[in-house]
């Protein structure tokens, strides 16, 4: 479904498992060209140590990539299925104040997604992700691996966010 960068904020913000979380969507740039988001050191994310829990830290980063390439990709003309086929973490600092990531996608990045699905009809890439403090320290990286293919024949459309 093709949404508003406004819309879909809001509706990521308002998410349960992004809300309670205390995952925050800043703004998409227009165009669904990149994503800022924020995670707030809350006592619903906060482990014993008052660090952000590490599966917050994780679960932020999880739908951000998928989500870019799926509304880029829909607007382009393509009916793709998107999802995060893997992805792994690397925590450098605990994460004692809010942490925040920026994400964009290139001109270079939708090329290469383009040319795969209308060759081979799926794109697989890795890409990096680096979360920041307050003091802007790096506190973890992130290598998200992108999955897309075409849609089968008949396939009908699922919503999940």
């Amino acid at each position: 479904m093709i949404v508003s960068e406004r819309t879909l904020k809001w509706a990521l913000c308002l998410y349960p498992p992004l809300l309670f979380q205390r995952i925050w969507v800043r703004r998409f740039h227009p165009g669904f060209r990149g994503v800022d988001v924020k995670i707030s050191n809350s006592f619903l994310n906060r482990n014993y140590n008052g660090s952000i829990f590490g599966g917050s830290i994780y679960a932020a980063t999880d739908p951000f990539y998928a989500i870019l390439f799926d509304q880029l990709m829909q607007r382009s003309g393509f009916k793709v299925r998107v999802w995060l086929k893997s992805a792994s973490i690397q925590y450098l600092k605990p994460g004692l104040t809010s942490l925040y990531f920026t994400l964009v996608v290139t001109d270079e990045m939708i090329a290469e997604a383009k040319t795969a699905l209308n060759t081979t009809g799926k794109f697989v890439k890795s890409y990096p992700m680096e979360l920041y403090n307050k003091q802007g320290e790096l506190c973890a990286t992130v290598q998200n691996e992108v999955y897309l293919r075409t849609k089968f024949p008949g396939e009908k459309q699922k919503v999940a966010i």
